[in-house]
């Protein structure tokens, strides 16, 4: 049985300890977090009710109930916003999955841009496109990757790229939650978050934890073996009409060494043989 609201509230609860939320631990405690009666108090709902939420026999919560939950669980704006999802969307007719393709018009912008890496990703964060600097500081750029595949199956080429690996890994996992919203069944995301469960217990555990951020600006630490440690921000940006897709933008801070750093390897990305830029249709 369909239970999405359910098994974010149980996710969440469990990540919220009696003294978070100004209760005092009373006895031996069966499970991690909230009791469902000590939420269901906190919140201003009979326990019964929050009972008949969780186990998804009640899949319509008012908005102020919501609200309140929220406020309880200690959930940020992102993960707030995802429970009205949860509770507010309706069954979807799946349509044929269809090829995600990027608009020649976004692969001729980011070929202009010779000093800043960027590329685009789909729904399941596959790397779509990219630039020749992309390519050159991420290696899942150059081989049109899934990003979370490889985080989670490539641990040891990942640790050394990432400077912070595991905080990267928790944002990422996060990320798709957020990108995938109420979509939960979408058979593509299920057989990756399925391939994923089964073989890596990192992800496993950081899925199970339902926790929801969307990527829109950040920073990243690299350890690049030409230039060595690259610091870079990122932007992310939604591509209008091309549903799931996200144009993501590196720069470094002006002036810095990890600055001179992009710079000295956008200058050996020029020196090798021009490459025709490969147009989607």
């Amino acid at each position: 049985m369909d239970n999405r609201i359910g098994d974010f509230l149980r996710a969440r609860r469990e990540l919220v300890r009696p003294e978070d939320v100004g209760l005092e631990p009373s006895g031996r405690r069966r499970v991690p977090g909230l009791r469902r009666e000590e939420l269901a108090l906190l919140a201003g709902v009979s326990a019964d009710y929050y009972v008949r939420l969780e186990q998804g026999r009640d899949r319509h919560p008012s908005a102020q109930v919501l609200e309140a939950l929220a406020r309880v669980l200690q959930l940020d704006e992102d993960a707030t916003a995802h429970l009205h999802e949860l509770a507010t969307a309706a069954p979807r007719r799946r349509a044929r999955a269809r090829v995600e393709r990027v608009r020649p018009s976004l692969l001729q912008m980011m070929e202009a841009w010779p000093n800043s890496p960027a590329f685009i990703t789909g729904r399941r964060f596959d790397v779509l496109a990219a630039n020749r600097l992309a390519e050159a500081l991420y290696p899942v750029c150059a081989t049109r990757g899934n990003i979370v595949r490889t985080i989670f199956l490539d641990p040891e080429g990942s640790c050394i790229l990432y400077a912070q690996y595991d905080q990267v890994a928790a944002d990422t996992v996060a990320a798709l939650r957020a990108t995938s919203g109420a979509d939960v069944d979408d058979p593509e995301l299920i057989s990756l978050v399925g391939e994923l469960s089964l073989k890596s217990d990192a992800f496993r555990r950081l899925w199970a934890r339902h926790d929801v951020r969307a990527k829109t600006e950040g920073q990243k630490l690299l350890n690049h073996p030409l230039v060595g440690e690259v610091t870079v921000r990122y932007e992310t940006f939604t591509v209008n009409g091309a549903e799931g897709q996200q144009l993501v933008v590196y720069h470094a801070e002006p002036g810095s060494p990890s600055e001179r750093a992009l710079n000295l390897l956008a200058s050996i990305v020029a020196g090798e043989p021009a490459r025709e830029v490969q147009h989607q249709h």
